[in-house]
């Protein structure tokens, strides 16, 4: 049999071998790295035998689907540790998730801190025994009575639920046996370094009417100065945590009287208009035009969009006259009726309409986050309308248009194109023309990108920009939808060069995606340490004594008519303790004016991020300001 690897080498086999044998034939190294494997695009166990000719990748913990596998192990691993030091708790499930996995239990009493103490303890010795893990199957009666036997409910459901034909898998470390469909790793052995990082209450199957059960979070690591990173890591993500920053620094807050509908304070405020005029300038320059759609529209609209077939339980709904109405969810209806609202003609196209719509989507109470996952927010949207011909070049627009706004502030970023969900509108002849346009314009770019199955829009595949913000962590914000439903479905026209109609092509976009969830990101990405241009407050002015006061003033007057967001602290404190508020509050300057900046009319500037102090005149520091906020620095 012929085994293409991923690097495109062909090896031959003379009889069929397990995945873990194929790796160590190429290298003992890549063997005892190896987690799982791909064969065929399919996720694979290291046991699964390989018999016929295939495409075949060896996953490590480097890889998406080795990291899973090896998290799904310590998964595994921790029940082991749970029915041994707990024998009456029920297992749920324990899945793999992006920076680790957790497990769901049924217990009478509670975990505690000393519990985990005690179950880290436990897979310690699990993972010193170095435990093989065995793949096997049942028939359903079979793999029932096994969890029967074992008196394990939650299980019994679960294959009670899976279609009779599918096959009950399960895996076996010792004396512990879990339904399961892998894939996992050879043994225990190698899960190395762990860490049990928190306790959470969960519904059962994540329904709210079933019984709330005790979900363990955890990590781990092939080595303990990853976990040791990983965990560093984290603990400076709860310093940048935007809704602790957010709250000290006077931006935002959310009120018990609307969950997931942020208010704005003042700071807040500056903060959003700064971001919000970077985006009309921006667009301004690359020949959008501005529009503003109602809030609410009426039923028919949303039934000829297919967002009220496909989206109705993300809507707020009301009646007005006898009428159904819906509080959009998006922009996009509105904006294709303005198109429609005059005759349009080849002349006008790519016509690029941008808007900063306030949108509202009904969010799970349990989902709510901050400015991160809220139910009302502010949707920098954009929908560009065009002839086929021009597709391609309005995509590279955008794309260039992204990357330049990511660079701005800082952020890599990776690209996913997600292709037709199952539930989706159109023909196949258009999907397959509407991805294989996003696909060219990538390529012609020289973008790397994946593929993101079935991720598409109901309405059309799409480009999404995954950011990279200062800790690593990734946010999906920037996204770029390819539409040929819409136009059909609200039947838009233009006049062509030949005098007959055509229909135009949409492309939906947003930069930032919402602008509450970017701020969000900003805060913890800098830390709130924002850019000058962006801080709410960006020069501090400190009088040393009362006698300076006079002086300061003035200070602070002449940088208020130079349209600098300055603040003065005039309190009767020490300038150490002024200082100390200043850098607490993260202003990027701080004025000291005492004696010797008054008699040489000069101020010393403190620098925030380097608590450098530079003595200068004002005009010199107004004007070095002013440069630094026009550049964007």
């Amino acid at each position: 049999m012929k085994v293409t690897l991923k690097n495109g080498e062909v090896k031959e086999f003379d009889s069929p071998l397990s995945v873990y044998e194929i790796a160590a034939s190429l290298s003992a190294g890549l063997a005892k790295k190896a987690c799982a494997a791909e064969i065929d695009g399919t996720p694979a166990d290291l046991r699964t035998i390989v018999s016929e000719d295939c495409g075949l990748t060896i996953l490590t913990f480097e890889d998406e689907g080795g990291r899973a596998a090896f998290h799904h192990t310590t998964s595994h691993i921790l029940a082991q540790a749970v029915k041994r030091l707990f024998p009456e708790t029920k297992l749920a499930i324990g899945p793999s998730i992006a920076d680790g996995f957790y497990y769901d239990f049924d217990r009478p009493e509670p975990f505690s801190p000393e519990d985990l103490e005690a179950l880290e303890a436990e897979m310690k010795k699990i993972v010193k025994e170095d435990l093989k893990l065995e793949y096997f199957t049942l028939p359903r009666e079979e793999a029932i009575a096994l969890m029967k036997e074992k008196d394990e409910p939650y299980k019994v459901e679960l294959i009670e639920d899976l279609p009779e034909e599918e096959t009950i898998s399960f895996y076996r470390q010792g004396e512990y046996t879990d339904l399961c469909a892998g894939p996992h790793l050879m043994t225990t052995g190698p899960v190395k370094a762990f860490k049990l990082t928190s306790i959470a209450g969960a519904y059962w199957r994540g329904d709210e009417h079933n019984k709330m059960l005790t979900r363990i979070y955890g990590t781990s690591f092939p080595k303990a100065s990853d976990l040791e990173e990983y965990l560093t890591r984290i603990e400076e993500a709860k310093k940048r945590d935007h809704r602790k920053l957010g709250k000290e620094l006077g931006l935002f807050t959310i009120m018990d009287e609307g969950p997931g509908f942020p208010f704005f304070l003042p700071k807040g405020m500056v903060l959003k208009n700064a971001l919000t005029n970077f985006w009309r300038e921006i667009h301004e320059r690359e020949g959008y035009v501005e529009i503003a759609t109602p809030i609410m529209l009426n039923r028919s609209l949303w039934e000829t969009s297919g967002h009220w077939d496909h989206y109705k339980e993300n809507m707020y709904t009301t009646t007005i006259d006898d009428t159904e109405f819906a509080i959009k969810p998006m922009n996009c209806p509105g904006s294709m009726l303005v198109y429609k609202s005059q005759p349009r003609s080849y002349r006008d196209l790519p016509l690029r309409m941008g808007e900063l719509g306030l949108v509202h989507r009904h969010e799970k109470s349990g989902a709510l986050h901050g400015l991160m996952r809220v139910r009302c927010f502010t949707q920098d949207d954009a929908h560009i309308y065009m002839t086929p011909d021009q597709i391609t070049d309005e995509i590279k627009g955008v794309v260039r248009l992204i990357d330049e706004v990511y660079n701005m502030f800082g952020f890599k970023y990776h690209v996913e194109l997600s292709t037709r969900p199952e539930d989706s509108m159109g023909s196949d002849e258009d999907w397959e023309m509407a991805t294989n346009s996003l696909r060219e314009a990538l390529d012609e770019m020289g973008y790397d990108y994946i593929i993101n199955e079935g991720d598409g829009a109901f309405y059309g595949p799409k480009i999404d920009f995954h950011l990279e913000d200062s800790l690593g962590r990734t946010w999906q914000c920037g996204t770029i939808q390819l539409d040929f439903q819409l136009p059909l479905r609200f039947e838009a026209e233009y006049t062509g060069a030949d005098g007959e109609k055509h229909r135009p092509i949409m492309i939906h976009r947003v930069l930032l995606g919402s602008i509450e969830r970017f701020i969000g990101i900003l805060i913890e990405h800098y830390a709130g340490k924002f850019p000058a241009w962006l801080a709410p407050v960006q020069v501090k002015v400190l009088p040393i004594s009362d006698k300076n006061a006079a002086y300061a003033k003035n200070v602070y007057d002449a940088l208020k008519k130079s349209h600098i967001r300055c603040e003065i602290d005039e309190r009767p404190e020490k300038i150490g303790y002024k200082i100390r508020e200043a850098q607490l509050e993260k202003v990027p300057y701080m004025l000291v004016a005492g004696a010797k900046e008054e008699e040489n009319q000069t101020v010393a500037v403190r620098y925030r991020d380097s608590g450098e102090n530079v003595i200068m005149t004002l005009d010199e520091f107004t004007e070095m300001l002013k440069k630094e906020i026009e550049e964007r620095k």
